[in-house]
């Protein structure tokens, strides 16, 4: 990964910039008030990774709870990615150890970008690709790290601030709605998910796996819908 990789990567990654360090100090700031050192914060940001579940992982190390009980919790949380998986088998062929990564790191955040942007003319795909997740796991530790260190310097209320991560992923999903072109998924799922909630209820989030499996095969029927290129505008051209 060059330089021009970088640097066709990182205005893209500006957005979950600011929005990493923000939540990131949160994380780590909720870390610090629960009696943990500024190392654990780096070391579940560089090999945990996932921002909703280190927000759960505090309340779990501080409840000390059951091995069983964080284990289901967390399928509970990630089990999402498995949507974003399916979505990204072709754009990560091709990458070698680096596929590996790649599926490691997709957080809510990265997919979106992913999802939404294509390597300049002149810049390696799969660089460039490696190098938006790259970027966005980087920002994470940093600011996970960050908070960590204040956390432990400043004793604040920490209640609510959680929060920061929803209103993130509400910002990026706005921008994912404005610039997408197929709005079917989004109803199929607030559909499904609306369903399974009347029918299982909210409690323990019992009705997350249901509904995400409804978008999984909603999405898989709907493929070839969704893959086929869309018809330019009548009367297209431009002014």
């Amino acid at each position: 990964m060059n330089r021009k990789t970088l640097a066709a990567a990182f205005p893209h990654t500006v957005p979950v910039l600011m929005g990493y360090l923000s939540i990131g100090v949160v994380f780590g700031w909720m870390l610090s008030a629960a009696g943990f050192a500024p190392t654990w914060a780096a070391l579940m940001s560089v090999t945990i990774y996932a921002g909703s579940g280190q927000y759960l992982g505090v309340e779990l190390l501080k409840n000390a709870s059951p091995l069983g009980d964080a284990a289901f919790l967390t399928l509970i949380i990630n089990f999402r990615h498995l949507v974003y998986g399916l979505s990204m088998l072709e754009k990560f062929q091709g990458m070698g150890w680096r596929k590996l990564y790649m599926i490691f790191s997709l957080t809510d955040e990265t997919y979106a970008l992913l999802a939404g942007v294509e390597a300049p003319p002149g810049v390696d795909e799969k660089g460039f690709y490696f190098a938006i997740a790259l970027l966005d796991h980087l920002y994470w530790i940093v600011g996970s790290v960050i908070g960590a260190v204040a956390g432990a310097l400043i004793t604040i209320n920490t209640a609510g601030i959680d929060f920061a991560m929803t209103a993130l992923f509400l910002v990026i999903a706005v921008e994912q709605w404005q610039s997408g072109g197929h709005h079917a998924p989004v109803y199929l799922g607030a559909a499904g998910t609306l369903a399974c909630l009347l029918v299982f209820g909210p409690e323990n989030g019992r009705f997350l796996i249901p509904a995400l499996a409804i978008l999984v095969m909603g999405l898989l029927l709907m493929r070839p819908t969704l893959d086929r290129p869309e018809a330019p505008a009548k009367g297209g051209g431009a002014l």
